[in-house]
């Protein structure tokens, strides 16, 4: 596989510590914020902003986690669904203004998902999108409303994301290309 040029360890914790503050700036220290990390990539980074706009606002704010499994558009060819995750509301959704947090940004299906599990759960005041990475190439109107970074990437190419939860183990981001069906088939 291919790799390109992925944003360094400390470029990535700029852009969490960026979106951190920008998200805290966003809302009132009187807002009843939460927020919410998509399975699997977005749990330890909602974890972080979460920790991060706590900080900053001087108030405890809820965390969860959501699992779209159910919620997938292609679960007619996947009638099994692979839960990659126990969803985790641990407040009530009614009301809250709500960040939901995701590492990528792709064609937008993962967030309706996710939008869909919230909505299942209650209605809250309100749905914000942070993602770290906005890689473009949506199939569906969705668009974030906080972005750490922006990577214009083809569409076979992957992005992969490790967002640490442990200090001695830096952030990463991974950029490759998917090896085409045909390479290393020769023509018959």
């Amino acid at each position: 596989m291919e790799t390109i040029q992925p944003p360094t360890s400390e470029q990535i914790a700029e852009a969490i510590t960026g979106l951190a503050v920008e998200l805290a700036n966003s809302f009132t220290r009187d807002a009843d914020l939460a927020v919410v990390g998509i399975a699997r990539g977005g749990i330890e980074l909602g974890k972080r902003l979460c920790q991060l706009i706590s900080e900053k606002l001087k108030q405890e704010i809820p965390c969860g986690v959501v699992d779209i499994s159910f919620h997938r558009d292609d679960i007619s060819s996947n009638p099994v669904p692979n839960i990659q995750s126990i969803a985790n509301l641990p407040f009530d959704v009614k009301g809250k203004s709500i960040v939901l947090v995701d590492d990528v940004i792709f064609s937008g299906r993962t967030i309706r998902a996710a939008l869909n599990e919230i909505f299942d759960q209650g209605r809250p005041d309100s749905v914000k999108l942070a993602v770290l990475v906005d890689r473009g190439g949506r199939s569906l109107p969705i668009q974030p409303d906080f972005v750490g970074l922006t990577l214009e990437t083809d569409k076979e190419q992957r992005i992969e994301t490790t967002i640490s939860n442990q200090s001695d183990t830096p952030d990463s981001i991974l950029i490759t290309t998917r090896p085409s069906l045909w390479n290393g088939l020769e023509k018959i």
